[in-house]
């Protein structure tokens, strides 16, 4: 009777370029959502300014600009949700449930946030370039406006921080990055949590992050010791 280890009928199921492959989609997904993001929030940084309270005048010489800012969003959101998936696979038997469930709720809830500024925003936007010139310093601009602010550095900025938290203490549970990367994320969970209304663009620290942290992946990929994935070679022992 044939004998066959199940991790090798495993390796057979996944191919052998799995290990390698996943590691990167995750790090590539990671760069390519934290320089859209910060791409987007550059360019409204640029564009519109920090008070809530601002009459509109930006629509004026802006709203190109900004249009181009909330259309990087959605492009954005799909290469995070990639970048969740792909790590969350890679953890496989190791993750843990409780953090598990924190690290994938506070990420969906952060681009439910982060989507629904950038509609408001886009249709601020929309309205002011059919014809609606009374808009800027009108209710309507002033509800839009501020319920784009409050959902991006109230809102989406903690559930950033959340993510950020779950995401290091995954990390050091399982070491599937270097701690100091970890440690650097409880710092910028820090900074989200409790600066959101304090710093103007406080959300910028996340895409930061991400872009740190998926380098790094990539980085120790390409060099041969990526630690995702690294449960599958030390289970192999010397097969």
């Amino acid at each position: 009777m044939l004998n066959v280890n199940p991790k090798d009928w495993r390796l057979l199921w996944n191919g052998p370029s799995t290990h390698l492959r996943a590691p990167r989609a995750a790090a590539i997904a990671g760069i390519v959502f934290s320089v859209l993001l910060i791409s987007s929030l550059l360019l409204l940084r640029r564009s519109v300014p920090d008070s809530p309270s601002d009459a509109g005048r930006w629509l004026l010489k802006s709203s190109g600009t900004v249009a181009v800012a909330v259309n990087l969003v959605p492009f954005a959101g799909i290469a995070f949700l990639w970048f969740i998936g792909v790590l969350r696979d890679r953890l496989g038997d190791r993750e843990d449930r409780f953090f598990t469930t924190v690290f994938l709720g506070s990420g969906l809830l952060f681009l439910a946030m982060l989507f629904a500024a950038a509609a408001f925003v886009g249709g601020i936007v929309s309205a002011y370039s059919i014809g609606f010139d009374r808009l800027p310093g009108s209710a309507t601009f002033t509800v839009a406006r501020e319920f784009a602010y409050e959902a991006t550095n109230v809102y989406a900025v903690r559930m950033a921080a959340v993510f950020t938290t779950a995401t290091s203490t995954l990390a050091l549970r399982t070491g599937f990055v270097s701690r100091w990367i970890a440690f650097i994320g409880y710092a910028a969970a820090l900074a989200l949590l409790f600066a959101g209304r304090n710093i103007d663009w406080i959300v910028l620290v996340f895409p930061i992050w991400i872009l740190l942290l998926s380098l790094h992946i990539l980085v120790d990929n390409f060099g041969g010791s990526s630690k995702v994935g690294a449960s599958d070679s030390d289970g192999n022992g010397d097969a």
